[in-house]
């Protein structure tokens, strides 16, 4: 079993729930400016169009029938099976070949039935409980010759529903819900039903193992780490060559559907920093790169386009760009000089040179036989801000941090110099293209420097903070630990009573529910102005309380006091249905559900009533936000701008925890502009840069940081996969918390709520609406800031087609291909 370290309490995953991402505030204050909860409509996430797959797409006829595709991994794969808490990329590539897919991702990010498998599957009823009925092709068969079936679904079940604890599995997301499995009416169809419905039921039996691998927990945790008893794909696994490096899949002469065009597959373990060496060297066929490589295989076809042959770059711009004639000519004299020490070192250094301009050359050459395809991960990267204690605890300073980062500036320094579609995300859920994508980012607010600014001071931060004493208690605090202290100094008059807490919601739930009528009219405005009236009142009550205790000011709504005219969205917060902002410490040591979610996020940077919603029409675009509160003095002056900001004699300080491993060059250039972006509203950091190995286990995860950027994949299904990233922690018997993989360490119940309803209704619409709503609320407490889509950059060899950078989607292997040689119809492409 895999251990995380991580002192304070446990990352692993509640039981009996065990959640980990597959390929992821109630705020204290009383209206927080959320715009539009529920998102934007169904049409926006056609709109919002996913990046382009760059593949070289053709035609099977166009294939060359035969060859071997020499295929660059991370590593070999640890395991062999996909549901243990250390399989990586390379286990799920071995899978998606071998192995049966019942859904796959198509190039929007959405899960399509794979005929190959299906003929059918549809939820067959609905009453009194979920039933999904499958309908097997016919000819579907394992290698061994045995028909996929019943007896598959069922151990696959069992092995992963939770109930069996003798199964190490890393997950079982949806498989617990499960009640029981049937044989329908002949052998070739399957009747699962749930105990409780669930939305996500596609997600399930991909990819699905046979029986011998499922059937008991020595075949499940052992004898699947190694090697596969039957699989029933296109490839099927031939050997695993440890020594060398290789995993080679072959041509399964069982499959029933269309063959595969080549012969064979060999995945290649090829570290990231060595690649560019190994596709000089004509090593491989296929692989991810990073943007230095890929500048260097462009310069290679812009060298091969204008007729210089190696040679010729390698004096152009190559290790013999720096000789000059007068240089080479002085050498020459040197070398051939009378003082013989000093001929012999500098013959050595030429013919050193030579055979450095001669390898350049060669690499130039064969690079220029590669093209580099690009399109976006299904994957962004985010910055994290971690809640648990410090500055951060406080929602204010969590808002101020997001409102003083150019979200669009850093993605356009990533991705618009590689060509690349460079919108920021405006989802944590789901990404542009995907079905539940909407942009919910006013929930919170763009970049604004003044906000930024206000928000600071009202929490409390101000200029010449650092060198002041400390406030008596009884002056606003942000975090958990100042209000405790303030209540106990204040003997009992801290606070609100049960019954006025109560008072608020039902306050907060009908200016919710008068709220909802969609664009903001001239009569609507008059009714607003008599809602304010009502609103001043009770803040008025509320500052009486303030002088005690931590503020609870109420936040202006998006647009009230604004430009724009904005109507009001739905109250969250101490008025809406949430409870607090819940700031809990990680947990004592993860367990497997952990480490594998952690392993995944860090392999992507170190390389190592939903209906009835409207849409509010808006006017002024740059209203939407979240913004201080009433009576926050003005933004300081330039002079006094420009100063740190300090709060009781402390100055305000975040320590930002960055990898420092060859493969990180990406994030460490933003984690520089984001210090000076900070930097410009007065908060200030401290850099720390640590090994690949320890950022995630030692830092990100045991929630020694306050600042970190890090990457989470996406999933067709965030109702189920992206739940345990925002999941609100919870106490564990020993008294320790688990936090899942919420890093921030910030939730609230109301987020939990929406989740397990999006997962629970079989209206398709009403979960993506209830998934928006719950990512509208997850941009509001400011726990993580998506930045920009990783770019997806891969070199392929020219002739290589149906292969390259699949963006949202994921490889149909049996039509990876060589292209067909224009001279000899059908003739095999051999390497």
């Amino acid at each position: 079993m895999s251990q995380i370290g991580a002192p304070r309490g446990r990352t692993c995953s509640r039981s009996p729930r065990s959640r980990t991402l597959r390929s992821v505030a109630t705020l204290t204050s009383a209206v927080l400016a959320v715009t539009v909860l529920a998102g934007c409509s169904s049409d926006e996430a056609d709109e919002a169009r996913a990046a382009a797959q760059d593949n070289a797409p053709a035609a099977r006829d166009k294939v060359a029938d035969g060859g071997t595709l020499r295929w660059a991994v991370d590593a070999l794969p640890s395991t062999l099976n996909t549901f243990q808490a250390d399989a990586d990329g390379t286990t799920s590539r071995i899978a998606g070949a071998v192995l049966p897919s019942l859904y796959t991702i198509d190039e929007r990010g959405r899960p399509q039935r794979n005929p190959d498998y299906l003929e059918s599957a549809q939820v067959a009823e609905t009453e009194p409980k979920q039933v999904v009925l499958y309908k097997l092709n016919q000819q579907a068969v394992w290698s061994d010759g045995r028909e996929i079936g019943a007896a598959d679904f069922v151990a696959q079940w069992r092995a992963l529903s939770g109930r069996d604890t003798a199964y190490w599995t890393a997950r079982n997301s949806g498989y617990e819900r499960i009640e029981k499995i049937e044989r329908g009416k002949n052998d070739l169809e399957v009747r699962v039903t749930f105990s409780k419905p669930y939305a996500d039921w596609q997600s399930l039996f991909t990819p699905l193992y046979p029986k011998q691998v499922m059937g008991s927990p020595n075949s499940f945790n052992d004898g699947a780490r190694t090697t596969l008893k039957a699989t029933a794909g296109p490839f099927l696994l031939k050997a695993i060559d440890r020594k060398n490096g290789d995993v080679t899949l072959a041509r399964n002469p069982r499959w029933w559907g269309q063959p595969a065009k080549l012969d064979s597959v060999v995945l290649k373990a090829v570290a990231r920093a060595d690649r560019a060496d190994a596709l000089a060297a004509g090593t491989l066929d296929l692989a991810e790169i990073d943007r230095s490589t890929a500048e260097r295989i462009s310069l290679a076809l812009r060298d091969a386009r204008a007729g210089r042959n190696g040679a010729q770059a390698a004096l152009a711009h190559g290790p013999g760009a720096s000789i000059t004639p007068s240089k080479a000519l002085k050498s020459w004299a040197l070398a051939h000089g009378s003082d013989e020490e000093k001929a012999e070192e500098v013959q050595a250094a030429r013919e050193k040179n030579q055979k450095a301009i001669a390898a350049y050359a060669t690499a130039q050459d064969t690079l220029a036989k590669y093209v580099v395809r690009k399109s976006l991960e299904p994957a962004y990267t985010q910055l994290s801000l971690n809640g648990e204690s410090g500055p951060l605890a406080d929602e204010r300073v969590r808002r101020a941090v997001a409102r003083a980062i150019n979200r669009r500036e850093l993605a356009e320094s990533v991705l618009k110099p590689l060509g690349l579609p460079a919108d920021p995300p405006g989802s944590h859920l789901a990404l542009a293209g995907q079905a539940a994508y909407a942009d919910s980012s006013d929930a919170l607010g763009s970049q604004d420097t003044a906000e930024a600014r206000a928000l600071l001071a009202d929490a409390g931060w101000v200029p010449g903070g650092a060198v002041r004493k400390p406030v008596e208690a009884g002056t606003k605090a942000g975090s958990e630990a100042e209000k405790e202290a303030a209540e106990k100094k204040a003997g009992g008059k801290a606070g609100e009573t049960a019954d006025e807490k109560e008072k608020a919601g039902e306050d907060g739930a009908r200016t919710e529910g008068a709220k909802k009528d969609g664009t903001k009219t001239e009569g609507a405005d008059k009714e607003g102005a008599k809602k304010d009236a009502a609103k001043d009142t009770a803040a008025t009550d509320a500052k009486k309380q303030a002088e005690d205790t931590a503020s609870d000011e109420g936040l202006y709504i998006v647009g009230d006091d604004k430009p724009g005219g904005q109507q009001a969205a739905p109250a969250i917060g101490a008025a809406g249905p949430e409870n607090g902002t819940d700031i809990l410490a990680p947990a004592a040591a993860a367990a497997r559900q952990s480490a594998a979610l952690l392993a995944r996020a860090e392999a992507l940077d170190t390389g190592t009533g939903a209906h009835a919603a409207q849409t509010v029409a808006r006017t002024d675009k740059g209203v939407a936000g979240a913004y201080a509160p009433r009576g926050t003095a003005a933004p300081v002056t330039a002079p006094e701008a420009n100063k740190a900001l300090g709060k009781d004699g402390k100055a305000l300080s975040l320590r930002f925890v960055l990898p420092s491993g060859p493969g990180s060059e990406s994030l460490r250039a933003v984690g520089d502009r984001i210090v000076r972006m900070l930097d410009a509203v007065g908060i200030r950091t401290e850099v720390t840069k640590v090994s690949d190995d320890s950022f995630f286990k030692d830092h990100v995860a045991s929630g020694d940081y306050d600042l970190a950027l890090y990457s989470w994949p996406a999933s067709a299904f965030p109702a189920t996969d992206a739940r345990p990233i925002f999941a609100k922690p919870e106490p564990a018997s020993d008294g320790s918390l688990l936090v899942e993989q919420n890093y921030s360490r910030v939730g609230t119940d109301r987020i939990d709520q929406l989740f397990d309803q999006a997962a629970g209704t079989l209206d398709e619409e009403e979960a993506r609406e209830l998934v928006r709503q719950a990512d509208a609320r997850i941009w509001a407490a400011a726990g993580s800031l998506p930045l920009y889509q990783r770019p997806q950059l891969v070199a392929a060899k020219a002739d290589l087609v149906n292969a390259g950078a699949w963006g949202l989607g994921g490889p149909r292997y049996q039509d990876i291909g060589f292209k067909k040689k224009e001279t000899s119809k059908g003739a095999e492409r051999t390497p």
